[in-house]
């Protein structure tokens, strides 16, 4: 994998989902594949927004077929090959008796972390896959503000926020989908 060909996604764990903020998203990502050259995209899984980025790079595979799609995974966390996508599709549908759409990729990577870290190791997660890109894509809202923890004040930083501090720490060419 060349970094500079290289985008990963962040955001919010709920996200709105609008058109706005799609093409959004699809304008910035096809500058991305046409002007940067970029053709591998790394995803984490735990976000809204994650899924909306998924969809959109999927709908352009069909226009940039060399494009790649690759699951950064963390503990409890897994994803699906596009290879068996459909047959697990078709599976998990029986016995849900409702239809079921699976996110495909084409690879994944299991951070050297993934067993051992704690619950955070989705941070551990985020920081590789930061390495690994020249370009971030974000929805990150500064107003933004995680749920407090259970019987205290503290309110801890989103994974989001830690993520975007990471990335400009690092230099990265980061593109904010936020309105």
């Amino acid at each position: 994998m060349e970094k500079h060909k290289t985008v990963c996604f962040f955001g919010h764990r709920n996200v709105v989902r609008t058109e706005e903020l799609q093409k959004r998203v699809e304008r910035v990502v096809e500058d991305l594949i046409e002007r940067c050259g970029v053709d591998t995209f790394l995803f984490g899984s735990r976000s809204k927004f994650d899924e909306l980025c998924h969809f959109v790079v999927t709908r352009l595979k069909g226009k940039y077929p060399q494009i790649k799609r690759i699951a950064y995974t963390c503990k409890s966390e897994t994803c699906v090959l596009e290879s068996e996508r459909e047959k697990l599709e078709k599976t998990y549908a029986i016995f849900q008796k409702t239809a079921v759409s699976l996110l495909g990729v084409e690879e994944e990577f299991e951070h050297k972390t993934k067993y051992t870290s704690g619950k955070a190791s989705y941070v551990e997660r985020n920081r590789a896959m930061i390495d690994d890109s020249k370009y971030c894509v974000f929805y990150y809202d500064e107003k933004y503000q995680p749920v407090s923890r259970r019987n205290t004040n503290f309110s801890p930083k989103s994974g989001t926020a830690l993520a975007y501090e990471y990335a400009k720490g690092k230099k990265k060419e980061i593109f904010n989908v936020c309105p």
